[in-house]
């Protein structure tokens, strides 16, 4: 029997409608519609796995911030509240960091893509991303074993690098940071 959401249905929804949906429903907010997100593939968890693992590494040695992984709320607008795979948020910004949800844009954020994913990764919220200021994007292809990144300059993402198989990915906002793309599509 399915279930049914304990929000009236309507074109538009908020937080406010989406803040009442059980703890760990499957939607993110999108431009004000709820859309579903079903339960990753094992591949995508030990990309998000080897990718967490490396940030966090690296921010934590550094003492640089916060690192997590989805699901997690970032509220970005009354229409849009996402979960990225994973976000980075500095130390001179954990104030973000609320009870229930990030409350603003991470500083940086990782999305992997999926079939049920990468149109909304790759055009919706890279565009609500890039306008809500987050600093530095991340879009893992794991069926082209890509990875790239765009800085935010001047509210508009410039890619900055991206490799393909091998080679090494660097982020432009944490110095030093520098992950090998071979060892995370193994």
């Amino acid at each position: 029997m399915p279930t049914t959401l304990p929000i009236e249905k309507r074109k538009t929804y908020t937080y406010e409608d989406y803040a009442k949906l059980p703890e760990g429903a499957p939607y993110q907010l999108i431009g004000g519609e709820l859309v579903m997100t079903p339960s990753p593939i094992p591949y995508h968890q030990d990309l998000l796995g080897r990718l967490f693992f490396e940030l966090k590494r690296f921010v934590e040695e550094k003492g640089l911030g916060k690192v997590y992984p989805s699901p997690l709320d970032v509220y970005l607008s009354a229409t849009d509240t996402y979960q990225p795979d994973i976000i980075f948020i500095s130390k001179d910004r954990l104030s973000i960091i609320g009870e229930s949800k990030i409350e603003g844009p991470p500083d940086l954020v990782i999305e992997i893509l999926s079939p049920a994913t990468a149109y909304y990764d790759l055009r919706i919220k890279k565009d609500v991303y890039e306008k809500s200021g987050v600093k530095e994007y991340w879009i893992v292809d794991p069926m082209q074993k890509t990875i790239e990144v765009f800085l935010n300059k001047e509210g508009r993402f410039d890619p900055v690098g991206t490799a393909k198989g091998e080679g090494e990915i660097r982020s432009s906002l944490l110095k030093g940071l520098s992950i090998s793309v071979k060892e995370v599509f193994e």
